[in-house]
């Protein structure tokens, strides 16, 4: 049997313990690998990692619901800590030190896994690894460096919508002497917005980001700098004033949708909170993409999200009312509206039946 059979196989195993919310199975599934020579190292990011990024994909396809993902997440969170117990893993850690790394989660987000995945894989090669989990602000992130002197962070998020708020933790992080390390799919799949923002390294996945590491020292970081040297663009304000009214954005458009489209007055309020969501949603994206000046970055979000709600009955076009109400709020804004214009045509084209159907949220 090839090591991709093996890792199948495996993987299996532990998908069907994790959706099933089985935890004793799946950490029985997980020791069990170790003990027929599966590496540590190669459960972690052969079985265990792609099983969680599967959780994901199963719920985006509509095929389990939202309690099986996060039974599925609970149940690989808890596989994590039996393995990170595991003889093999304080052998690592007794072992001699490859430097000390902060690992966190830029603030706000809250999708913590490969993070915990990347903090054992580097105990495993020697790192001494100051886990600091999800949702870390950056004032007590710069406070912990601060006060042990860590030799490199590693920052994780998957969300793009958090890339402002990750490029504050990167040049403040960097202020400090400290270099940094990125990744995640916030990112983007290239690492381009990890250029962008300027941080000292990306990588796609956790063994990559490994690799790198024990390949030497990150290049000490730039001196201080503002956002606007890495992005001149932030100068037209665009960002500044799309995102401080974001709220009453997503009001207007409630209320544009309201007016347009009479089949609104039956919603329950259920459904009324879930199109609310998917507004706030389309306008988060929108000012992410006007913080980094990426029209893919709306776009992609746009066929995603035309993709998650097909696969619940809702037709791609109900996104469209939203997008020409949202233009029409913000046609004084040049970039946001190249923006909505590029995300319209996303949209056509992930259905090019084009009708007036209403916005609906993703669990309707």
């Amino acid at each position: 049997m090839t090591d991709a059979d093996r890792f199948s196989a495996w993987r299996e195993k532990l998908w069907s313990a994790a959706v099933s919310g089985d935890e004793y199975a799946a950490t029985d599934a997980a020791l069990a690998a170790l003990d027929q020579d599966l590496s540590l190292e190669s459960l972690l990011l052969e079985v265990v990692a792609p099983v969680q990024a599967r959780v994901g994909r199963e719920w985006e396809s509509n095929r389990i619901t939202v309690a099986q993902e996060h039974t599925a997440t609970a149940v690989n969170e808890r596989v994590l800590a039996a393995l990170a117990r595991h003889p093999s893993a304080r052998a690592a850690a007794s072992g001699p030190t490859a430097g000390r790394i902060a690992v966190a989660c830029i603030d706000g987000e809250w999708h913590a896994m490969p993070a915990r995945i990347l903090s054992e894989v580097l105990r495993l090669r020697g790192w001494q690894v100051d886990y600091l989990g999800a949702q870390m602000p950056t004032p007590q992130l710069i406070s912990h460096l601060h006060r042990t002197a860590c030799d490199v962070v590693a920052l994780s998020s998957s969300i793009p919508t958090r890339l402002p708020t990750a490029h504050a933790a990167i040049t403040a992080c960097q202020a400090t002497g400290t270099p940094v390390m990125v990744g995640g799919a916030a990112f983007g799949p290239d690492g381009r917005y990890a250029r962008l923002l300027g941080a000292d390294a990306w990588a796609p996945h956790g063994r990559a980001a490994a690799d790198r590491l024990a390949a030497g020292p990150l290049p000490r970081p730039p001196a201080a700098r503002l956002a606007v040297d890495d992005l001149p663009h932030l100068e037209d304000q665009e960002y500044t004033l799309v995102s401080r009214s974001a709220r009453s954005l997503v009001r207007e458009v409630m209320a544009g949708l309201e007016a347009r489209i009479p089949a609104m007055a039956d919603y329950t309020p259920r459904q009324r909170r879930h199109t609310a969501e998917d507004v706030a949603h389309i306008v988060d994206f929108l000012t992410a993409a006007l913080y980094v000046n990426d029209p893919e970055l709306f776009g992609r979000f746009l066929a995603w999200t035309a993709g998650v709600l097909s696969a619940r009955g809702v037709p791609a076009v109900s996104l469209l009312p939203a997008l020409e109400i949202l233009g029409g709020r913000l046609e004084d804004f040049p970039r946001a509206s190249a923006l909505i214009v590029h995300g319209r045509d996303t949209v056509r084209a992930a259905s090019p039946e084009i009708s007036t159907v209403p916005v609906r949220g993703k669990s309707t």
